[in-house]
């Protein structure tokens, strides 16, 4: 089952990296990024990384995406008051279907049991030990990639600016 969930989750997260290489609006290369983050996420959960995950999500999608999408979505708003509202709600639609049977798809394949909370408290020193000791290259790359979707960033905004 976790093969088919990989399979899955590799075809998604291809195929959005792909649009957001290609698209020819930036908007939707960001939106299309984000999912991509969305998909590197899942790869965390199925590897039980859950504290990757949300690092990866609060991070990638929540600030570098979000701050793109914001960047251009600010910076060319006139482009934006003239889309027409057909080709956007089926769009829209389109993407809702998607989104509501990805998470169908995670919800049933998903074999992780629930755990709940040791009953003694770990301190934030026994948690930072052990993301050193055991997590240090996954963050090493993780920073990497923050530096360079920031530095992304900063050209596009830069080169909508100039241009």
């Amino acid at each position: 089952m976790v093969d088919i969930a990989f399979l899955a989750l590799a075809a998604f997260t291809v195929a959005t990296s792909l649009i957001a290489l290609e698209a020819k609006e930036i908007v939707y290369g960001a939106v299309a990024l984000g999912l991509s983050f969305l998909g590197i996420a899942g790869f965390f959960i199925l590897l039980n990384s859950p504290f990757l995950a949300a690092f990866q999500i609060l991070i990638y999608v929540g600030a570098i995406a979000v701050l793109i999408i914001f960047t251009v979505m600010l910076v060319r708003r006139e482009v934006w008051l003239k889309l027409a509202e057909d080709k956007g709600r089926i769009v829209g639609i389109f993407g809702g279907f998607t989104i509501v049977a990805i998470i169908l798809i995670f919800t049933i394949s998903s074999q992780m049991a629930f755990q709940f909370p040791p009953k003694e408290q770990i301190s934030f020193t026994v948690i930072g030990t052990i993301l050193i000791k055991d997590y240090w290259f996954a963050l090493e790359i993780l920073a990497l990639l923050l530096t360079a979707s920031v530095l992304g960033a900063l050209t596009l905004a830069k080169l909508e600016k100039e241009g």
